[in-house]
């Protein structure tokens, strides 16, 4: 999938460079599909927190990725350096896929990437930004943004979500989710819920609606009710909303619609089979229902959702270096 670049400098985040690290430096073992080419640029002999870093390559091989990843900054109030501006700029001038992770938005916009765009970054600094950059449309109520070649997130969880949300855009749902399995994660929060929502699946094994999640997602094709739901958790209706709430942030069956969409998507991406079969496995009864829930959550109708992935997918199997 072409090559992904950190670009780093001293005074970054150590975290959201090893957040990004862990999903682009190795597939998931049960996934077959051309992975990216990793790389780290940088003056030589990094210090990232606590740690010094020798990176691969210099700032000026950016220009040559098609995907440049900037960490979180650890001082706002301190300009990055115009060295990492410079080839930030020169690399989106190129072609390259440009993100940010939580502060490192402040980079892009210093480039003056984000001017006339949308873009966040962490709650605590969204206000120094739109004061800093006012060219910058800064929402502070999402976890990242998407304008196509450039890409925002806010910080810490919502970076990793916003790196799954690139290998989801790379090479499908169910890819995504493996890498999510294997960092133990949940495979998927949209980019315009709030920064403070809730991860979808608790992480505790008691979590009162631990067992609940699954079983639901095991019978998706079935047609669930807040009653069944509620019954199968041995909670009242009210009470099961209360949990939903705070685990999720959002209601039972706005949740369980969500993975009935994810599951079409997988569908759509995986198999031949007809839209309204699709509606019939996801619990959507008709194909109507199906397009008019998918294209209002995804943004597409199926049928333009399914020929954009598979065209993505064929895109990318052919300009492989193994072909």
């Amino acid at each position: 999938m072409g090559t992904v670049a950190l670009a780093v400098t001293d005074g970054m985040l150590h975290l959201e460079l090893s957040l990004a690290y862990e999903v682009f430096a190795s597939a998931p073992d049960a996934v077959r599909v051309p992975w990216y080419e990793l790389v780290i640029c940088g003056p030589v002999g990094v210090q990232v927190g606590r740690f010094r870093l020798e990176p691969d390559f210099g700032l000026d091989r950016l220009p040559e990725a098609d995907t440049v990843i900037i960490p979180g900054w650890a001082d706002v109030d301190v300009d990055p350096p115009g060295e990492l501006v410079s080839a930030v700029r020169a690399a989106h001038a190129a072609g390259a896929r440009v993100v940010s992770l939580c502060t490192g938005a402040f980079v892009l916009a210093a480039a003056g990437l984000l001017d006339g765009r949308r873009a966040t970054t962490h709650w605590a600094h969204t206000d120094v930004m739109a004061a800093r950059y006012p060219r910058v449309e800064v929402d502070p109520d999402v976890l990242y943004v998407d304008n196509g070649n450039v890409l925002t997130s806010a910080g810490k969880a919502a970076a990793l979500d916003l790196c799954l949300h690139l290998v989801r855009l790379d090479h499908g749902s169910s890819v995504a989710n493996a890498v999510a399995r294997r960092l133990v994660v949940p495979p998927h929060r949209a980019g315009g819920q709030a920064q403070f929502v809730t991860a979808p699946v608790p992480a505790q094994d008691d979590h009162p609606l631990a067992g609940l999640f699954a079983w639901i997602v095991e019978r998706l094709d079935q047609p669930l009710t807040v009653e069944d739901l509620a019954r199968q958790a041995r909670m009242s209706s009210r009470h099961l909303g209360r949990h939903f709430r705070a685990a999720t942030g959002t209601t039972p069956l706005q949740w369980l619609l969500n993975q009935r969409i994810r599951h079409a998507q997988e569908l759509l991406e995986k198999s031949d089979d007809s839209v309204d079969a699709i509606a019939e496995a996801t619990g959507m009864g008709t194909a109507t229902t199906l397009r008019r829930h998918f294209n209002r959550t995804v943004g597409v109708p199926p049928d333009t959702y399914r020929r954009t992935f598979r065209a993505a997918l064929f895109t990318s199997s052919v300009n492989s270096p193994n072909n």
